[in-house]
């Protein structure tokens, strides 16, 4: 049980000030305390991350308090129906400070579906009893499920951000962009003899064009057409491939085979030199003029296909959503071929969670090393 200190017989003061002491009044004293929305965030990000690993779900209910009405009276009385309406496991706290509640209950994924109207319905009842009639419309109920099974996005992950946050985000947006237009704008330069040549190469050993395209998923889930050079012969059979990735994704870590991520060894398909631009990486550079239109960055997770995004986990789509899709990454120039594709995607996170212009030179500086190594080229 939770325990709050708040006024029972609360004197007669003007609105103004019945107002202030309304929230005030709201704040737990005591050892067993409403937590902080600092707290509350981190253990909603926590229990996602659990849900997203595990396959389980949890359920946030969010009581918006108007305190344009809000009296002293009607607040214990909130606070009692949140209260009575948790169960051993629960977390309750502020979603933002003195002004949203929340309600954080783990799941059982079986239990997921029905879990939401069960928690909201079971609040409305205590809050129907704790308040008189003509009080309990002072507060509005947001009730969200997340689990495997469905679209929701946890409310932190939709929560406006703050004007300073705006601003680092943007600022931090354009910096990278601004690395990406110069980066790819002097790599095509200076690759250009390559490009010659290693076209030449391709056009004289196989039948077909020089540069092969692919639908890829992109930031946010969008598609774009991915450019690279021809490795492999001219209509072939993509399902080799689409086999190996769909088992690459499934598999436990001790059942991984081969020498590198959404690579076949001995891939029958590819051309004389196929082998060659894609053991060196060479067969990549075409995606620097990705990078210039904006679909991809020099730096980034790596580009899946849509059959690969079709086999993801829920929290695997994470790597989707938080960075934009690049060229190289953290995964290629420290697990490569030692990277089971969890570690890759948890590796994608950790980037997109300290991405910066300056992680991204470091990056970019240790990929030449990870390339020559031979450790894992996509």
């Amino acid at each position: 049980m939770i325990l709050f200190r708040v006024p029972l017989n609360a004197p007669q003061t003007p609105a103004k000030d019945r107002r202030r002491r309304a929230t005030e009044d709201l704040r737990p004293t005591g050892i067993n305390e409403l937590i902080s929305e600092e707290l509350f965030v981190d253990a909603l990000r926590r229990e996602r991350k659990r849900a997203d690993r595990f396959e389980e779900a949890f359920v946030v209910l969010l009581v918006t308090l108007d305190r344009r009405r809000l009296s002293a009276a009607s607040l214990p009385g909130i606070v009692e129906a949140l209260s009575l309406s948790q169960q051993s496991a629960d977390v309750i706290g502020w979603f933002e400070r003195e002004s949203v509640l929340g309600l954080l209950r783990p799941l059982d994924a079986r239990e997921a579906d029905a879990a939401a109207t069960v928690l909201a319905a079971a609040f409305r009842r205590e809050l129907a009893r704790c308040l008189p009639a003509e009080q309990a419309d002072c507060c509005s109920i947001l009730c969200e499920t997340y689990s495997s099974r469905s679209d929701a996005i946890a409310p932190v992950l939709v929560r406006p951000l703050s004007r300073s946050q705006r601003w680092a985000r943007a600022t931090g947006a354009g910096a990278k962009r601004l690395l990406d237009i110069a980066g790819s704008v002097f790599g095509l330069i200076l690759f250009a003899p390559v490009f010659a040549c290693v076209a030449a190469i391709v056009k004289s050993t196989s039948k077909g064009p020089v540069f092969f395209r692919q639908q890829r998923i992109g930031e946010a889930g969008q598609p774009f057409t991915m450019l690279k050079f021809r490795t492999m012969q001219v209509n072939c059979d993509p399902g080799i491939h689409k086999q190996y990735v769909e088992g690459f994704i499934q598999a436990a870590p001790s059942a991984r085979q081969g020498d590198a991520p959404f690579k076949i060894v001995n891939d029958p398909r590819l051309t004389p030199v196929g082998g060659f631009l894609r053991s060196s990486s060479i067969d990549e550079l075409p995606q620097l003029w990705n990078v210039l239109r904006g679909d991809m960055s020099l730096v980034g997770p790596r580009p899946p296909l849509p059959y690969e995004v079709a086999r993801y986990k829920r929290w695997h789509r994470r790597r989707l959503l938080e960075a934009k899709p690049g060229m190289t990454g953290l995964w290629q120039v420290t697990g490569r071929s030692r990277t089971t594709f969890d570690e890759m995607v948890r590796l994608d996170l950790r980037y997109a969670a300290s991405c910066s212009v300056w992680t991204d030179c470091k990056i970019l500086l240790a990929t030449p090393r990870a390339v020559l190594s031979g450790k894992g080229a996509r």
